[in-house]
């Protein structure tokens, strides 16, 4: 048997083979298990940080009116494209919407206030948009 921590492509190779062949009594399964939740996490931190990227730029947006441009646009248009298609590829995710959009939001404010040299108190407290708002492609905050 592979081992998990010397040799992790041959391990995964290996458990795969072993599913295939239905050699369940075979398999590794607390490092399976632990795999399996941190794919599921890691879905979980892309669909957020896909968030947290599209949040800036409609700060930026809102709150620097006079630097709008095309790029900014692109990347609005880009990490909504993206956003949606992390979460149409991760159903599962839905219910964990508001708290994905909480962190997100947290995280949004502070790069905002980073990119923007603008204050972190000068951004609401709370999103200041719904998830409507947020995917649909033709909003933009005035």
């Amino acid at each position: 048997m592979i081992n998990y921590e010397q040799d992790f492509y041959g391990w995964t190779q290996e458990q795969a083979h072993l599913l295939r062949a239905g050699r369940l009594a075979d398999l590794d399964i607390e490092n399976l298990i632990e795999e399996i939740e941190t794919m599921g996490r890691s879905e979980k931190r892309e669909l957020q940080s896909r968030l947290a990227v599209l949040l800036v730029h409609l700060l930026k947006w809102q709150y620097q009116p006079m630097r709008r441009g095309k790029s900014w646009t692109l990347t609005i248009q880009g990490q909504r494209v993206n956003f949606v298609d992390v979460l149409d590829d991760n159903p599962g995710l839905k219910p964990q919407l508001s708290d994905i959009l909480k962190n997100a939001y947290r995280l949004a404010k502070i790069n905002a206030s980073k990119e923007t040299a603008l204050e972190i108190s000068t951004f609401p407290l709370d999103c200041p948009w719904t998830f409507d708002q947020i995917t649909d492609e033709s909003y933009y905050p005035e």
